[in-house]
């Protein structure tokens, strides 16, 4: 979703999606994440102008910025807590959009994140603006992705 309304995300939902984020699971347990929750208007303008893939993070009411630690698995890890995130967002009925990975360098002054994390990702939250699709996805069915025992043999 690139298009949101303009009604904000409530704390409480914020709160949750948050959390479901601290309680993913993550590679020897490492958590190498940090997760900035914004909802600052001129903030979150300032990060879309920061984050080339992702101008419509101005328009969202709320974006958590993903910074990891520089572990062998914080990409992992953090792909996994935003995944997560997401997941928990769209379970009450607020959508999501991920920004970046990586490369996100010029989002770290604007949130005073230390030079010793990356930002991995700024994921825009919010009520969508328009309904799409339904709730149904356009996806390959499960006979073309999935296989049993060996590649090839069909998995149903």
């Amino acid at each position: 979703m690139r298009s949101y309304q303009d009604k904000p995300v409530p704390k409480e939902t914020a709160r949750r999606i948050g959390e479901t984020g601290r309680l993913t699971g993550s590679s020897i347990n490492g958590q190498p994440w940090h997760f900035i929750a914004v909802e600052d208007r001129d903030m979150l303008r300032r990060l879309a102008a920061s984050a080339r893939s992702g101008p419509f993070i101005g328009q969202a009411p709320l974006a958590v910025v993903v910074a990891i630690e520089r572990t062998p698995y914080a990409v992992s890890d953090g792909s996994r807590a935003i995944q997560s995130m997401m997941l928990a967002a769209w379970s009450e009925g607020v959508d999501s959009n991920w920004a970046g990975f990586l490369g996100m360098e010029a989002a770290k002054p604007l949130l005073g994140i230390p030079g010793k994390l990356d930002v991995l990702a700024i994921v825009a939250f919010g009520y969508p603006a328009r309904v799409v699709g339904k709730g149904k996805k356009r996806r390959k069915p499960l006979s073309e992705v999935a296989h049993r025992e060996r590649f090839g043999q069909p998995f149903a």
